[in-house]
């Protein structure tokens, strides 16, 4: 064939196949004819593991950089030279690509089990000629590297070596101790002093290695190393080195905090103190650090990271809130302090983009932490006297400080916000400074009004008080920065209505051209990125109207630029962006009234909601394929790859919802799961996003189980990890279409192995599948017997029908009578599987009901070849448990059907004839039957 694309199937079906020289020669052919360097990276990239599997390392290795050459974040061309580099024997580049992989993907299991092979192989080479050849002592490479490293006149290289031989050592238990031990901790303080960043990085991995998991080495560490020199490694300008000592505080507070909550903790670990007061220490330094003017931004921001994820309860059933009430107690007025920081003002500490959105975070993680009025009055009155503080004072850098924070609060705890917003003259002097001739009063005016819109009785007052202001502003101000805020907060109050298509706000056409100028900011690359994040938040009110949806999913250029903003380091337009694609793909929940009370409604002349006409399911249906073609997923799957506090819940919920509607048309499924749509949906349905969300997410996952392969979908262990978001929809909180589209998926993984059905099993997935066996909705009865159809190859499920007392048994074989085809195909399959590895089960088969042999008769006699097989497999295993079944099934009709069913009578099959003349062979050993009324090729021996 001579198409690129074709060739490149091709060559995909023939690695499937196993035929590495085939799919090598389709992709070197396909290579020749394609001339677009993204394609041409993917072809290098797959016939280099074409390459590795016939182990040709050095051509696999050419390939995977030409694939990295084009797309240096290629993560998969990245493992594949890794692999490539590690059979050439080049170790240190190996290590280097399966270290930039592990950062990139940090919980993929396969790039960390690579680095651990690399790890143990370099420490197996040739050390310096000042090392002794004790490699196989731990004791001895421990003492070894320390020396290295602590000796000022060896190599830098040479010490660099020996740091990342160190870190490779504290991943193992025995090496771990021993660098511990030998004062390793000291040794460690020196090096996070050291002016070389590969050195400092490969003492905060080390002491990774020594507090993952361990308690005890952890509190030692804290009191020994002091948190106030973590926390000034945390807020170096470095990032590298303040990411990574951002993580080593995190594996330090899991540690801590898992010990806790262990009765026993570990080996000679019972006797410790609890570790509350290293951890109070630890969020101590890190609320000291908020408004320390010597900090990063990074450096904030990772401090404020880690006290979201580390104070609130993980869940609103443990009723200790104490750590949250020690927090605001003890910086509450640091948090608020950031909140209010105007970065054109001099005096406050240095700020990210992230930084502000992270503080209303932290701020609204805290305040629903509380438990009752009281506490969360304190937590009010604490706001307001910081609030009052600033905005009592004279001079307008004062005032600012209070309106900022007053906007932080609205983005986070909406409620005290809101209530900070009513004290007297705060409204007004927003006002006024929007009409400021400076742009800092002006900027942090309109974000504060634009955030006071959100509620509707002050949206009402804004609209009738401030659109005027606003427009003023936006048609005469000379600053892009002042016109795109003062659009977006236009865009908010047009949009008042929400997808009430009679509520309009502004004039017809209003909305379309507030629209057209955010596009047109949004593909304006010379603007700054947080003045574009403000034309994305506009279109996100915006899109509540179809005719700004339709127009926005015309425009390449703008959805290729939002996209790429949401793929940037400006992490604040994540729900911006969410918020815009849910109202594109019509994901938000919409609730249909009653006719009965719209005619009510009407009667009464009460408004009545109205659908938009693009809003119908064709247009939807449009806007979402051309979503897919402008490249939605791989944005999507970018943000949720995101660690950021902006990354919220609600935010996450947007993403879950987009990805359902995406995969809502079947053929779209496959596009979807090509680009990691199907990986991506996965920690969608953890405990970090909302219920909703988590729901959204588990049903996406579910239709992609039930027309996708799953072992292709989601490879390796990533299989296991879908059986729990599907088992979470079997629940009565969930609509019928939800419980049916998880038992089909649930069917399809328990097709596929024993340890997947065993996984089912686990997570106590059964008693929930036989539940759905009794719903009266037929297709979701149905669906749940195919399940159990699956499932009955397992051991332990069919000890449940073994056990007596239960009508299990009873049930398959009333259903086995249904009218329902499906139904019918299920239940007799499961009890043909059931009774040839349980043969007991065959004798209690009577006992279930007076019809079990008509029952077993209108299987023999169906038209349907599949209930027919079904029912002599049925048939033949009675036969085989006993003979005083064979002599109840001879005696009735059976004897005649099976004879015509041998002879290929009523167009049976030849593998059911086979199974029928097996069942009369039978009858004629036991002596049930004569020759006469068998068939001419009766046996007589044992069949």
């Amino acid at each position: 064939r001579e198409d690129s694309a074709a060739l490149k199937e091709d060559g995909n079906n023939f690695f499937k196949a196993g035929d590495m020289q085939g799919a090598v020669s389709c992709y070197s052919k396909a290579l020749k004819l394609c001339d677009s360097p993204a394609e041409s990276a993917v072809l290098h990239r797959n016939r280099s593991a074409c390459y590795l599997n016939l182990e040709d390392f050095s051509r696999a290795e050419a390939d995977a950089s030409k694939a990295l050459d084009t797309d240096p974040g290629d993560v998969k061309a990245r493992f594949r030279r890794a692999q490539a580099f590690q059979k050439l024997g080049r170790l240190d580049q190996a290590f280097l690509d399966a270290q930039r992989c592990a950062q990139l993907e940090p919980k993929n299991k396969a790039f960390q089990d690579l680095m651990r092979q690399l790890g143990a192989q370099i420490q197996q080479k040739v050390m310096p000629h000042r090392l002794d050849s004790q490699l196989n002592s731990t004791d001895a490479r421990v003492q070894q590297m320390f020396s290295l490293l602590l000796d000022t006149s060896a190599k830098d290289s040479d010490r660099q070596k020996a740091a990342q031989n160190l870190v490779v050592l504290s991943r193992e238990d025995a090496g771990a101790e021993q660098i511990f031990r030998n004062d390793g901790v000291k040794l460690i303080q020196k090096l996070l002093q050291s002016k070389q960043e590969d050195v400092v990085l490969s003492a905060l991995r080390t002491l990774v290695g020594l507090c993952t998991g361990h308690q005890s080495r952890t509190m030692a560490i804290v009191n020994e190393l002091g948190m106030g020199q973590l926390c000034a490694v945390m807020g170096v300008e470095a990032s590298a080195v303040a990411l990574a000592a951002c993580h080593l505080l995190q594996v330090m507070f899991e540690a801590l905090t898992e010990g806790m909550k262990r009765e026993i903790r570990g080996k000679d670990e019972a006797i410790l103190p609890e570790p509350s007061k290293e951890l109070r220490s630890m969020l101590r330094h890190l609320l000291e650090m908020l408004p320390a003017s010597n900090v990063s931004g990074a450096g904030r921001d990772s401090a404020i990271n880690l006290l979201i994820k580390q104070v609130p309860r993980k869940s609103l059933k443990n009723p200790d809130n104490s750590l949250t009430l020690w927090v605001i107690d003890q910086g509450l007025k640091n948090i608020l302090q950031v909140a209010g920081t105007v970065p054109e003002l001099t005096g406050g500490p240095p700020l990210t983009d992230n930084t502000q959105m992270s503080c209303s975070v932290l701020l609204s993680k805290l305040y629903d932490d509380l438990i009752g009025d009281k506490e969360r009055d304190n937590f009010f009155k604490l706001c307001e006297e910081y609030v009052q503080k600033y905005f009592s004072q004279p001079g307008l850098d004062a005032k600012l400080r209070a309106i900022q924070t007053v906007s932080v609060l609205l983005q986070g705890p909406s409620h005290v916000g809101n209530r900070a917003l009513e004290m007297s003259g705060m409204m007004d002097a927003v006002i006024s400074l929007c009409a400021s001739e400076d742009v800092t009063h002006q900027q942090v005016a309109v974000e504060a009004l634009i955030h006071a819109a959100g509620k509707a009785k002050r949206a009402s007052f804004i609209t009738a008080n401030g659109v005027a202001l606003l427009k003023d502003l936006y048609k005469k101000s000379e600053s892009d920065q002042i016109r795109v805020r003062a659009l977006v907060g236009l865009c908010k109050l047009g949009s008042a209505g929400g997808t009430d298509f009679s509520m309009k706000q502004f004039a017809e056409g209003s909305t379309l051209r507030l629209s057209k100028q955010c596009r047109k900011w949004l593909c304006n690359d010379s603007l700054p990125p947080t003045s574009r994040r403000w034309s994305v938040e506009g279109l996100a009110y915006l899109t509540f109207d179809a005719d700004v949806k339709e127009d926005l999913v015309e425009d390449k250029e703008a959805l290729d630029a939002m996209f790429k903003l949401a793929k940037s380091e400006d992490k604040t337009v994540l729900f911006a962006v969410g918020s815009t694609l849910v109202n594109c793909t019509n994901s938000y929940d919409v609730e249909k009234p009653d006719p009965q009370m719209v005619e009510l409604a009407k009667y009464a002349k009460q408004h009545i909601p109205e659908d938009h006409p693009k809003d119908a399911p064709s247009y939807v249906e449009k806007r979402l394929m051309k979503l897919l073609e402008a490249g939605v997923v791989s944005a999507l799957v970018c943000m949720v790859k995101q660690e950021s506090p902006a990354l919220t819940e609600a935010c996450r919920e947007s993403i879950a919802r987009v990805f359902l509607a995406l995969v809502e048309r079947q053929e779209d499924r496959g596009t979807v799961v090509a680009q990691g749509g199907g990986k991506a949906l996965i920690p969608l349905t953890s405990d970090n996003n909302t219920s909703v969300g988590k729901t959204k997410a588990a049903q996406a996952l579910a239709k992609i189980t039930i027309t996708s392969n799953p072992e292709i979908a989601f490879p390796g262990e990533r299989i296991y990890e879908v059986v729990r978001p599907l088992i979470s929809l079997l629940s009565l909180e969930c609509t019928l279409l939800q419980n049916f589209e998880a038992l089909m998926g649930l069917t399809n993984l328990a097709g596929i192995s024993e340890r997947l059905r065993q996984k089912i099993i686990k997570e106590k997935a059964v008693p929930k599948i036989e539940g759905y066996m009794f719903e009266e909705h037929e297709l979701v009865r149905a669906s749940a017997t195919e399940c159990m159809c699956n499932m009955i190859s397992s051991t332990e499920v069919q000890k449940l029908y073994l056990a007596t007392g239960n009508d299990r048994l009873k049930l398959l074989v009333l259903y086995s009578g249904e009218e329902d085809e499906r139904l019918r195909k299920a239940a007799a399959g499961t009890l043909a599987m059931l009774t040839a590895e349980q043969p007991e089960l065959c004798a209690r088969i009577p006992g279930t009901t007076t019809h079990w042999l008509e029952i077993l008769q209108a299987l023999l006699l169906s038209e349907i070849p599949d209930l027919r097989h079904r029912g002599v497999v049925i048939v033949q295993n009675m036969m085989q448990a006993e003979k005083s079944l064979a002599e109840k099934l001879m005696e009735s009709e059976v004897l005649e059907i099976l004879s015509v069913l041998a002879k290929g009578g009523e167009g049976a099959p030849k593998s059911i004839s086979n199974i029928a003349q097996n069942c009369l062979d039978k009858a004629l050993y036991y002596g049930v039957i004569r020759n006469s009324q068998g068939q001419e090729n009766i046996r007589g021996t044992e069949p």
